[in-house]
Protein backbone atom coordinates (compact mmCIF):
# COMPACT_ATOMS: atom_id res chain seq x y z
CA UNK A 1 0.00 0.00 0.00
CA UNK A 2 2.96 2.54 0.66
CA UNK A 3 4.69 1.62 -2.47
CA UNK A 4 1.85 2.24 -4.70
CA UNK A 5 0.95 5.32 -2.61
CA UNK A 6 4.90 6.57 -2.85
CA UNK A 7 4.35 5.93 -6.71
CA UNK A 8 1.10 7.69 -7.27
CA UNK A 9 2.51 11.00 -5.77
CA UNK A 10 5.90 10.18 -7.75
CA UNK A 11 4.17 9.89 -11.14
CA UNK A 12 1.91 13.55 -10.46
CA UNK A 13 5.07 15.40 -8.90
CA UNK A 14 6.90 14.25 -12.23
CA UNK A 15 3.79 15.81 -14.36
CA UNK A 16 3.04 18.69 -12.51
CA UNK A 17 7.01 19.93 -12.85
CA UNK A 18 7.45 18.62 -15.86
CA UNK A 19 3.78 20.67 -17.44
CA UNK A 20 4.53 22.92 -20.52
CA UNK A 21 2.71 25.95 -18.95
CA UNK A 22 5.70 26.00 -16.37
CA UNK A 23 8.29 25.24 -19.12
CA UNK A 24 6.56 27.99 -21.99
CA UNK A 25 6.53 30.58 -19.01
CA UNK A 26 10.40 29.85 -18.32
CA UNK A 27 11.05 30.11 -21.90
CA UNK A 28 9.08 33.52 -22.19
CA UNK A 29 10.93 34.81 -19.42
CA UNK A 30 14.25 34.07 -20.88
CA UNK A 31 13.41 36.05 -23.91
CA UNK A 32 12.12 38.99 -22.13
CA UNK A 33 15.26 39.29 -20.05
CA UNK A 34 17.29 38.67 -23.40
CA UNK A 35 15.66 41.19 -25.32
CA UNK A 36 16.15 43.92 -22.09
CA UNK A 37 19.54 43.25 -20.97
CA UNK A 38 21.59 46.15 -22.21
CA UNK A 39 18.82 48.75 -21.84
CA UNK A 40 17.81 47.91 -18.10
CA UNK A 41 20.56 46.48 -16.15
CA UNK A 42 20.06 48.95 -13.47
CA UNK A 43 15.84 49.04 -13.37
CA UNK A 44 14.62 47.51 -10.74
CA UNK A 45 11.84 44.83 -11.95
CA UNK A 46 13.95 43.68 -14.90
CA UNK A 47 16.60 42.93 -11.50
CA UNK A 48 13.70 41.65 -9.79
CA UNK A 49 13.01 39.14 -13.23
CA UNK A 50 16.47 38.18 -13.05
CA UNK A 51 16.44 36.33 -9.45
CA UNK A 52 13.14 35.13 -10.59
CA UNK A 53 14.66 33.39 -13.76
CA UNK A 54 17.61 32.61 -11.65
CA UNK A 55 15.65 30.35 -8.92
CA UNK A 56 13.57 28.88 -11.94
CA UNK A 57 17.06 27.86 -13.48
CA UNK A 58 18.22 26.36 -10.44
CA UNK A 59 14.87 24.47 -10.03
CA UNK A 60 15.72 22.58 -13.55
CA UNK A 61 19.32 21.81 -12.68
CA UNK A 62 18.36 19.71 -9.79
CA UNK A 63 17.00 17.04 -12.24
CA UNK A 64 13.89 16.58 -9.84
CA UNK A 65 12.60 14.46 -12.67
CA UNK A 66 14.84 12.28 -13.80
CA UNK A 67 15.40 11.15 -9.92
CA UNK A 68 11.30 10.59 -9.68
CA UNK A 69 11.37 8.52 -12.69
CA UNK A 70 14.34 6.70 -11.61
CA UNK A 71 12.40 5.93 -8.38
CA UNK A 72 9.30 4.73 -9.98
CA UNK A 73 11.27 2.33 -12.01
CA UNK A 74 12.56 1.11 -8.46
CA UNK A 75 9.61 0.20 -7.49
CA UNK A 76 7.96 -3.12 -8.25
CA UNK A 77 4.46 -3.03 -9.88
CA UNK A 78 3.20 -6.09 -8.83
CA UNK A 79 2.73 -7.14 -4.96
CA UNK A 80 4.91 -9.91 -3.65
CA UNK A 81 4.38 -13.32 -3.01
CA UNK A 82 2.40 -13.70 0.41
CA UNK A 83 3.56 -16.77 1.10
CA UNK A 84 7.40 -15.00 2.07
CA UNK A 85 5.68 -11.71 3.04
CA UNK A 86 8.61 -10.05 1.26
CA UNK A 87 9.02 -6.99 -1.11
CA UNK A 88 11.44 -5.26 -2.91
CA UNK A 89 11.92 -1.60 -2.14
CA UNK A 90 14.16 1.29 -2.77
CA UNK A 91 17.09 1.66 -1.17
CA UNK A 92 18.10 3.83 1.90
CA UNK A 93 20.38 6.03 -0.31
CA UNK A 94 17.86 6.16 -3.31
CA UNK A 95 15.44 7.17 -0.94
CA UNK A 96 17.44 9.91 1.40
CA UNK A 97 18.68 11.39 -2.23
CA UNK A 98 15.37 11.87 -3.91
CA UNK A 99 14.07 13.25 -0.39
CA UNK A 100 16.74 15.65 0.07
CA UNK A 101 16.17 16.79 -3.46
CA UNK A 102 12.28 17.11 -3.01
CA UNK A 103 12.88 19.38 0.57
CA UNK A 104 15.41 21.46 -1.69
CA UNK A 105 12.82 22.08 -4.47
CA UNK A 106 10.20 22.77 -1.80
CA UNK A 107 12.46 25.40 -0.72
CA UNK A 108 13.39 26.89 -4.17
CA UNK A 109 9.70 26.76 -5.20
CA UNK A 110 8.57 29.30 -2.14
CA UNK A 111 11.41 31.15 -3.05
CA UNK A 112 9.96 31.82 -6.69
CA UNK A 113 6.94 32.43 -5.42
CA UNK A 114 8.24 35.46 -3.28
CA UNK A 115 10.33 36.88 -6.18
CA UNK A 116 7.62 36.30 -8.22
CA UNK A 117 5.66 38.33 -6.19
CA UNK A 118 7.75 41.07 -5.01
CA UNK A 119 9.03 41.41 -9.01
CA UNK A 120 5.05 42.11 -9.90
CA UNK A 121 4.56 44.30 -7.05
CA UNK A 122 7.66 46.41 -8.43
CA UNK A 123 6.60 46.10 -11.91
CA UNK A 124 3.06 47.68 -10.96
CA UNK A 125 4.67 50.26 -9.15
CA UNK A 126 7.11 51.53 -12.29
CA UNK A 127 3.92 50.84 -14.55
CA UNK A 128 2.37 53.68 -12.69
CA UNK A 129 4.44 56.03 -12.61
CA UNK A 130 5.13 55.39 -16.51
CA UNK A 131 8.33 54.22 -17.05
CA UNK A 132 9.09 51.12 -19.60
CA UNK A 133 5.43 50.75 -20.07
CA UNK A 134 5.88 48.21 -22.81
CA UNK A 135 8.27 46.18 -20.20
CA UNK A 136 6.60 46.89 -17.42
CA UNK A 137 3.29 45.59 -19.25
CA UNK A 138 4.98 42.49 -20.39
CA UNK A 139 6.58 41.48 -17.26
CA UNK A 140 3.04 41.84 -14.71
CA UNK A 141 1.57 39.32 -16.85
CA UNK A 142 4.21 36.87 -17.37
CA UNK A 143 4.89 36.99 -13.38
CA UNK A 144 0.84 36.52 -12.50
CA UNK A 145 0.58 33.88 -14.74
CA UNK A 146 3.73 32.06 -13.83
CA UNK A 147 3.06 32.62 -10.33
CA UNK A 148 -0.77 31.60 -11.10
CA UNK A 149 0.87 28.13 -12.89
CA UNK A 150 2.30 26.94 -9.82
CA UNK A 151 -0.72 27.72 -7.18
CA UNK A 152 -3.03 26.51 -10.35
CA UNK A 153 -1.14 23.20 -10.93
CA UNK A 154 -0.25 22.45 -6.80
CA UNK A 155 3.23 22.30 -7.63
CA UNK A 156 4.41 22.80 -3.96
CA UNK A 157 1.15 20.87 -2.19
CA UNK A 158 2.26 17.87 -4.40
CA UNK A 159 5.86 17.44 -3.28
CA UNK A 160 4.86 18.50 0.07
CA UNK A 161 2.69 15.34 -0.03
CA UNK A 162 5.35 13.32 -1.90
CA UNK A 163 7.51 14.07 1.06
CA UNK A 164 5.20 12.84 3.29
CA UNK A 165 5.62 9.26 1.37
CA UNK A 166 8.92 9.12 1.16
CA UNK A 167 9.75 9.39 4.78
CA UNK A 168 7.03 7.00 5.68
CA UNK A 169 8.97 4.32 3.45
CA UNK A 170 12.61 5.77 4.27
CA UNK A 171 11.31 5.66 8.52
CA UNK A 172 10.71 1.69 7.72
CA UNK A 173 13.43 0.78 5.15
CA UNK A 174 16.10 2.47 7.99
CA UNK A 175 14.15 0.39 10.92
CA UNK A 176 14.88 -2.89 8.55
CA UNK A 177 18.33 -2.17 7.26
CA UNK A 178 20.04 0.68 8.32
CA UNK A 179 22.56 1.64 5.03
CA UNK A 180 22.59 5.68 5.66
CA UNK A 181 23.92 7.82 2.69
CA UNK A 182 23.36 11.34 3.89
CA UNK A 183 25.39 12.08 7.17
CA UNK A 184 24.94 15.03 9.69
CA UNK A 185 21.78 15.97 8.49
CA UNK A 186 18.05 14.43 9.84
CA UNK A 187 15.29 13.99 7.75
CA UNK A 188 12.20 16.16 9.34
CA UNK A 189 9.22 14.35 9.61
CA UNK A 190 6.91 17.14 8.81
CA UNK A 191 7.78 19.33 6.85
CA UNK A 192 6.52 22.70 7.64
CA UNK A 193 9.25 22.60 10.04
CA UNK A 194 11.81 22.74 7.36
CA UNK A 195 10.17 25.54 5.19
CA UNK A 196 9.43 27.54 8.46
CA UNK A 197 5.89 28.18 6.62
CA UNK A 198 2.45 26.84 6.48
CA UNK A 199 2.18 26.55 2.52
CA UNK A 200 -1.45 27.20 1.97
CA UNK A 201 -1.72 30.48 4.26
CA UNK A 202 1.61 32.01 2.97
CA UNK A 203 -0.23 31.40 -0.57
CA UNK A 204 -3.36 33.26 0.29
CA UNK A 205 -1.44 36.23 1.92
CA UNK A 206 1.05 36.34 -1.57
CA UNK A 207 -2.48 36.20 -3.66
CA UNK A 208 -4.23 39.49 -1.52
CA UNK A 209 -1.12 41.18 -1.55
CA UNK A 210 -0.88 41.04 -6.01
CA UNK A 211 -4.84 41.50 -5.93
CA UNK A 212 -5.00 44.37 -3.40
CA UNK A 213 -2.05 46.37 -5.16
CA UNK A 214 -4.17 45.65 -8.69
CA UNK A 215 -7.48 47.26 -7.40
CA UNK A 216 -5.90 50.22 -5.28
CA UNK A 217 -3.45 51.11 -8.05
CA UNK A 218 -5.97 51.26 -11.22
CA UNK A 219 -2.29 51.25 -13.23
CA UNK A 220 -4.90 50.41 -16.39
CA UNK A 221 -7.18 52.53 -16.02
CA UNK A 222 -4.69 55.60 -15.98
CA UNK A 223 -2.80 54.25 -18.93
CA UNK A 224 -5.46 53.60 -21.37
CA UNK A 225 -8.43 55.76 -20.62
CA UNK A 226 -11.92 54.77 -21.38
CA UNK A 227 -13.03 55.77 -25.09
CA UNK A 228 -15.69 58.19 -25.28
CA UNK A 229 -19.42 57.24 -25.53
CA UNK A 230 -19.57 58.94 -29.14
CA UNK A 231 -16.29 56.70 -30.39
CA UNK A 232 -17.43 53.24 -28.51
CA UNK A 233 -20.92 53.48 -30.19
CA UNK A 234 -19.53 54.04 -34.01
CA UNK A 235 -17.19 51.16 -33.47
CA UNK A 236 -19.81 48.91 -32.09
CA UNK A 237 -21.95 50.01 -35.26
CA UNK A 238 -18.79 49.31 -37.47
CA UNK A 239 -18.31 45.97 -35.88
CA UNK A 240 -22.62 44.87 -36.42
CA UNK A 241 -22.25 45.82 -40.03
CA UNK A 242 -18.56 43.74 -40.98
CA UNK A 243 -20.66 40.48 -38.60
CA UNK A 244 -24.00 41.00 -40.81
CA UNK A 245 -22.04 41.34 -43.88
CA UNK A 246 -20.31 38.71 -43.38
CA UNK A 247 -23.34 36.23 -42.87
CA UNK A 248 -24.65 37.17 -46.31
CA UNK A 249 -21.61 36.35 -48.02
CA UNK A 250 -21.14 32.85 -46.68
CA UNK A 251 -17.53 32.50 -48.07
CA UNK A 252 -15.92 35.18 -45.97
CA UNK A 253 -16.30 33.85 -42.16
CA UNK A 254 -17.71 35.93 -39.13
CA UNK A 255 -14.58 37.52 -37.36
CA UNK A 256 -14.92 35.97 -33.88
CA UNK A 257 -11.27 36.31 -32.92
CA UNK A 258 -8.96 39.06 -34.22
CA UNK A 259 -5.29 37.30 -32.49
CA UNK A 260 -3.91 34.09 -33.75
CA UNK A 261 -2.14 31.57 -31.56
CA UNK A 262 1.91 31.93 -31.35
CA UNK A 263 3.76 28.74 -31.24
Amino acid sequence: RLLSALRRWCDIAGKRLSGLGLAAEGRVLRAVLYVYHSRLLRHRPYLALQQVEQCLKRLWKMNLVGCLEILVELIPKKKASEAYGECLVPSQPMLETVALKVLGACKLILRLLDCCCKAFLLSVKHLCLKEFILLNTVASGLLSRLWFVIQYRCVLQTLTSLYSALSTMLHLVSETQQTPYIKGFTFPSDISDFLGVNVSSEAKKQKAKMLTTKKSTSWMKKLFPAMPEAVSKVGKKRKSETCTSAMKNRSIPCPVDIGERVV
